[in-house]
């Protein structure tokens, strides 16, 4: 039995975290767009950036909060989320996109997070 390096999972989860969102908001706009129009798959994935984003911004919280975290300034990562919402809320008003698509796009990181704990449920040593 090997023994794994905790540091090394967590390393490898929220890898897979981030290409589970990937894939789930380049999917959800596709479908987004095929069934109710561009711009609904388009604000689908301003959501999901943002989604992004925000576990994003989490991460480095997680990595400030634990001990020996490797050199990162706690300093501009909420001020980046913010502006990126902010942006959003811009882009979707001005283009005119669905608010609901958009809302669904940030669900995806918490759909990421729950297919991850699935994943290690199935497939966990």
């Amino acid at each position: 039995m090997t023994q794994v390096n905790d540091s090394d999972f967590y390393e490898r989860v929220v890898r897979r975290i981030g290409w589970i969102i990937l894939a789930l908001g380049l999917t959800g706009a596709v479908a987004g767009a095929i069934w109710k129009g561009i711009p609904n798959g388009l604000a689908f994935l301003i959501g999901a950036a943002v989604s992004f984003a925000s576990f994003w911004s989490w991460r480095h919280v997680v990595d400030i909060i634990v001990p020996n975290p490797k050199k990162r300034s706690p300093g501009l990562f909420v001020l980046r989320l913010l502006a990126l919402i902010a942006l959003a809320w811009v882009i979707i008003k001005v283009l005119g996109l669905n608010i609901a698509a958009a809302a669904l796009g940030l669900l995806v990181s918490g759909a990421a997070v729950v297919l991850e704990i699935i994943y290690e449920l199935i497939y966990a040593s």
